[in-house]
């Protein structure tokens, strides 16, 4: 039976709806791989409940004819300030997931972002669409290897680069001690066999036919990528804490196009992205990932936004879970935002089609909130169309 009809009666509408249907389907520690956070997952609530504080300004008898959700980021045109943030993992949690995340997100006319470590290469990636995905990076202590990622997609193609800056070292995240992924490998292996034999559609649809599942963009230089295991304890010592500003420097002169820091939630961070001279940041707590008690990205993003925006493009993530969250992000001063659990949930839950549906509704819901706040466009939307600033 398919996801919409799996439940008599009720079909899923929003973001909380496909995440009952990933949970359904996915094994629980790829589940709880993408749904948690950081020790007690404080910021990972807090991050969506911080959206909610801010209340829309309702306006009435206002000409809202022709209300246009489209804009641009960072160059590219979309349909919706929006994209697709970078997921680890994610073609494991639907058949060769980042192909069907990219068909979707080009079919909607927004960006697509591949993680470093995700499972399907950029080429099978830029196979399936038209326009190029934006590519995420992670500073690794290989600078050989961080060149060859960089060359390569640039040669298919590729002109954004997203560098992920909050990373470290990983966060502590005690669902996955919980699943095993940090045991010995007997133990983790006989709790992923217990996990496993509950989701025997998700063993025959994406463990079976959705191979190979080694991680397609470090296939050529690591060794035993495509054992999981094995690359996790091979990333692990690979990220790199020394990284400062001036690895900002070496890596834009590896890359000719347009670089964008997330992580950033501190003004000072925000200045020094500009002095270094890339062209945008994202607000971002790395979805409550890495540290538990830092602030929302909500209450980061005006400050920030108000400091750089004007010279460069400030877009934020963690929480948004919404059309009218989209339009809050820009009423506190966001060009856009980057989404990733809604869309792996979406993904896994339904596929293809359910991620596609799910954007075409937040875009509805985004031009809905537009409409009745008076707004026709998205670059007029701003910190009037909100009751209060918390």
């Amino acid at each position: 039976m398919s996801a919409w009809g799996s439940d008599w009666g009720r079909l899923p509408a929003t973001a909380a709806d496909w995440r009952l249907k990933a949970q359904a389907r996915l094994p629980r520690f790829l589940f709880d791989y993408v749904d948690g956070g950081a020790t007690d997952e404080q910021t990972l609530r807090a991050n969506e409940a911080a959206w909610a504080g801010h209340t829309l300004r309702q306006r009435v008898l206002v000409d809202v004819d022709g209300v246009d959700t489209r804009t641009a980021l960072l160059g590219q045109p979309c349909s919706l300030p929006l994209a697709l943030a970078p997921i680890g993992l994610a073609g494991l949690m639907a058949r060769r997931g980042e192909v069907q995340a990219a068909r979707a997100a080009e079919a909607v006319g927004v960006p697509f972002t591949l993680s470093t470590v995700g499972i399907c290469p950029l080429a099978e990636v830029m196979g399936a669409v038209q326009r190029p995905p934006w590519f995420q990076l992670y500073m690794l202590r290989d600078r050989g290897i961080v060149r060859a990622l960089l060359q390569r997609a640039w040669a298919a193609g590729c002109r954004t680069l997203v560098f992920t800056v909050d990373l470290p070292i990983s966060g502590m995240r005690h669902r996955d001690t919980r699943n095993g992924l940090s045991a010995p490998p007997a133990r983790a292996a006989l709790i992923k066999a217990v996990q496993l034999s509950t989701r025997p559609g998700w063993l025959w649809d994406v463990a079976i036919k959705g191979q190979p599942h080694g991680f397609g963009n470090l296939s050529d230089q690591v060794p035993r990528a495509q054992n999981m295991d094995a690359f996790k304890a091979w990333i692990d010592t690979q990220f790199d804490p020394t990284v400062t500003w001036a690895d900002i420097d070496w890596l834009r002169q590896q890359w000719p196009g347009t670089v964008v820091l997330k992580g950033l939630l501190d003004e000072g961070d925000a200045h020094a992205a500009v002095q270094a001279g890339v062209q945008g940041l994202i607000v971002s707590n790395h979805g409550g990932r890495q540290l538990d008690g830092v602030a929302p990205t909500a209450t980061k993003l005006p400050a920030i936004a108000h400091a750089v925006g004007a010279e460069l493009e400030v877009l934020v993530d963690g929480g948004v879970r919404s059309g009218v969250d989209v339009f809050r992000a820009l009423a506190l001063g966001a060009r856009g935002v980057l989404i990733g659990r809604p869309w792996v949930w979406a993904l896994a839950g339904g596929g293809e089609r359910a991620l596609t549906e799910l954007l075409q509704r937040w875009q509805h819901e985004l031009k809905l909130a537009m409409t009745l706040a008076g707004v026709t466009r998205v670059a007029d939307i701003g910190p009037q169309h909100l009751e209060t600033l918390a």
